[in-house]
């Protein structure tokens, strides 16, 4: 064998990466298929709510912002949490997290996707985006935190897409990306993740009309947050990808990812409970929209079960978490991991968004629940995120498994209970030793 890099061009690397992308198991197309109803089924209602406007959400003139936006800030925090295996890979050169950095980077590409798609979708005209389009429309930056934000995501989106692409063409090459050269973009990276979800906070503060948002502890607690919920689902998207097949992933990482969620967690429960005790102890008009979320105002309550469930589910995953030997077994580690997601969603999203409309500045108590048509819409652009991830790992895990390179057959990485990657990487080596 020659270790001489084989150069191939980028029009081969996408044409390889799509033929694998055209072969799988039956299991892999029942599940693109299922994806792609879904995607169907949401784009239909999405239609509908472009023929008949946004009169069929139950967003109104009082709650003008509801599941959609609920969703995008829950997602953009799942983005930033990326930068927890970025950092230890190559800040702290772990060469266990560096070997999957990329199965962290793909899932903060899907993430990004589903939030701005998010915002799309909350738009009651879409076609009118052009607006804030650079030298076409009015950008207004830097004044507006809204071209601050489009900024951020897009930035991010980007620059995740460019370092993934560079070290599998790299790979698919048959040599290591040099660090060197990506290494400076790595580090903007990670801090344009703290910037995202920092950028997202200042929208909500910057609406000082809105008291439940404006507060200086929003920033901090959404940083907090988003690496409570983040890692919790790379640990298990992790965890499936080594299921289902052979790329090695090492017990090592999810173990990390899990103590990162613990850590993370309790910090948001403080955070939590520091707000709590500045609205309630010495409660003014401000504190309604609190009183709101968490008792009701008479017999507008609607949402008191779902942050009650929120806290609950994020104390007893904290408590989990933190017993060692609990947190080492698989059943009750995934069990708190859930836990963390749904607690997350609903605290920052449903619990975070809509409180903040409730009452109104005149004293208007409006309820809000999303439709049928939020609900379906979002569904579809789950999908599409789901989507996006399972392409992108179905193409990257041949590649980083050294299944598929250049002048190579690409072969898809066994499921598990296939053959190992340490036993089909050396069939290379026995074929080349017999010559």
């Amino acid at each position: 064998m020659t270790n001489a890099p084989f150069r191939s061009g980028i029009g081969n690397f996408v044409a390889d990466g799509l033929r694998e992308l055209a072969k799988g198991p039956p299991g892999y197309w029942v599940w693109v298929i299922f994806l792609l109803g879904v995607i169907a089924f949401g784009g239909m209602h999405y239609l509908d709510q472009l023929e008949r406007g946004l009169a069929v959400t139950h967003m109104s003139n009082q709650v003008s912002w509801g599941f959609y936006i609920a969703n995008f800030t829950f997602l953009v925090g799942v983005a930033a949490a990326a930068v927890m295996l970025v950092i230890p890979a190559y800040i702290f050169h772990r060469k266990d997290i560096k070997d999957v950095v990329l199965m962290g980077d793909t899932m903060a590409i899907a993430a990004v996707t589903m939030a701005i798609l998010f915002v799309v979708v909350d738009l009651g005209r879409p076609d009118r985006i052009w607006h804030m389009l650079p030298f076409v429309g009015r950008f207004n930056f830097p004044q507006s935190l809204l071209a601050w934000d489009v900024i951020v995501l897009n930035g991010y989106l980007l620059l995740n897409f460019g370092i993934s692409a560079y070290i599998l063409y790299n790979h698919y090459r048959g040599v290591e990306a040099s660090e060197r050269r990506y290494f400076p973009i790595v580090l903007l990276a990670i801090l344009w993740a703290f910037a995202i979800h920092t950028v997202t906070a200042f929208l909500y503060a910057a609406a000082s009309g809105r008291a439940y948002w404006h507060t200086a502890l929003l920033a901090p607690r959404f940083i907090a947050s988003a690496f409570a919920s983040g890692p919790a689902i790379m640990a298990i998207g992790l965890q499936i990808i080594r299921h289902v097949t052979a790329y090695p992933i090492p017990q090592s990482v999810i173990n990390h990812l899990a103590l990162v969620t613990t850590f993370a967690l309790q910090i948001t429960l403080f955070f939590l409970g520091a707000e709590l005790f500045t609205e309630f102890y010495d409660e003014t008009e401000h504190s309604l929209p609190a009183r709101y979320l968490f008792f009701g105002l008479g017999e507008r309550a609607a949402l008191v079960p779902w942050i009650w469930t929120a806290v609950g589910l994020l104390a007893a995953a904290t408590v989990i978490l933190m017993i060692h030997p609990l947190r080492h077994n698989p059943v009750t580690m995934n069990l708190a991991l859930v836990m963390t997601i749904v607690g997350i969603w609903i605290e920052k999203g449903m619990g975070f968004v809509i409180p903040g409309f409730i009452p109104t500045p005149l004293g208007e108590v409006f309820e809000y629940a999303p439709s049928f048509t939020e609900v379906a819409v979002s569904l579809g652009i789950l999908a599409i995120g789901l989507l996006i991830f399972t392409l992108l790992a179905k193409m990257a895990v041949p590649i980083q498994c050294r299944f598929l390179e250049a002048g190579r057959d690409g072969r898809a990485c066994a499921p598990a209970g296939g053959p190992s990657r340490q036993a089909t990487a050396a069939e290379p080596e026995a074929e080349g030793a017999k010559a």
